[in-house]
């Protein structure tokens, strides 16, 4: 089991990477090799009592990320059925 302290570093360490790089919460999970609900538990839970100025400038950066949401999934469903259109050309 992790110690208060090491998940305080950890939070503060995800919260500042978050920040610096305006990665999402997946992003962030897969960079940290960590599950999404532990970074989301970590930055919109422990984070606020931790560091609160930390949190409200990674506030910012999730509500910036959690609004664009609509546009990166339409650009992935895009990529997806040109690679989907341009793989079945490549059999004929």
């Amino acid at each position: 089991m992790l110690t208060e302290t090491v998940v305080a570093e950890r939070c503060q360490l995800l919260g500042k990477y978050i920040v610096k790089t305006g990665a999402t919460v997946r992003a962030a999970a897969a960079t940290f090799g960590i599950s999404k609900s532990t970074v989301h538990k970590d930055i919109t839970e422990k984070l606020e009592k931790i560091n609160p100025s930390l949190y409200r400038l990674v506030k910012e950066v999730l509500d910036k990320n959690k609004s664009e949401r609509h546009i990166r999934g339409g650009e992935a469903t895009k990529e997806k059925y040109k690679k989907l259109k341009k793989s079945k050309f490549n059999k004929s």
